[in-house]
């Protein structure tokens, strides 16, 4: 989708559900690796926060947490005000991309269904930021695509994601389409690539919680 639609960024809301496989439970899980770490008091990084989708289960878990949520879309930060309503007293929204948030230094940070947009390099430099950004020990919940290099696997898996929003009620036409621009158009790494990234950009103890399919999620840590 464009991100700079009006239109398709009001539907924006519908799609994760029936295009991520335990989408809300990705989402609560995060909520739950934050909390071993952050305070009561804690202030949260969300990089990719447009929607505000997962910023409104953050705010709603933890009444205390403040957030800074950061995207490059002004249409998707407008809807994440909607998203939030009386919860956005508690949160900032910043148009931008990494180099545009505060220094902090924050509790926490996310980074949900976005850096599979960015190439290795981008990626690697935002995840540099982040950890910098971040107080020691803070954790740092990401989830994304990834998919093996070999082409035969890669499709195999992007078939399967495909066929899952299919039967979530996508038009099957539709979540076919989608996959192929998924396989054509976004630099994806594989899961190896993505851990070694992470601990590239000076992250510790990064572990695995979640795989969708397509879709894999890490908890990693700033250094203590």
């Amino acid at each position: 989708m464009s991100f700079s639609d009006p239109k398709a960024v009001a539907r924006y809301a519908e799609g994760p559900v029936r295009q991520v496989p335990g989408f809300l439970g990705l989402q609560q899980m995060t909520t739950l690796l934050l909390a071993e770490k952050v305070p009561a008091d804690g202030h949260v990084l969300v990089l990719g926060a447009g929607g505000g989708l997962e910023l409104k289960v953050f705010a709603n878990a933890h009444e205390g947490w403040r957030f800074v949520g950061v995207d490059p879309s002004a249409e998707m930060l407008k809807l994440a005000g909607d998203t939030l309503g009386p919860l956005g007293s508690r949160v900032e929204l910043v148009e931008g991309y990494i180099d545009t948030a505060p220094v902090g230094p924050f509790d926490g940070a996310t980074c949900l269904l976005t850096l599979h947009f960015l190439t290795a390099e981008q990626r690697l430099h935002t995840l540099r930021e982040v950890r910098r950004r971040l107080k020691p020990g803070a954790p740092f919940v990401v989830a994304h695509h990834t998919v093996p290099r070999e082409e035969a696997a890669k499709q195999r898996w992007l078939s399967r994601y495909a066929a899952f929003a299919a039967a979530s009620g996508v038009p099957e036409a539709d979540a076919k389409n989608a996959a192929a621009a998924i396989s054509a158009r976004l630099p994806l790494l594989s899961p190896d690539e993505e851990a070694s990234l992470l601990v590239e950009a000076g992250f510790e103890g990064v572990e695995l919680f979640y795989a969708g399919f397509t879709f894999r999620g890490w908890v990693a840590y700033a250094p203590a």
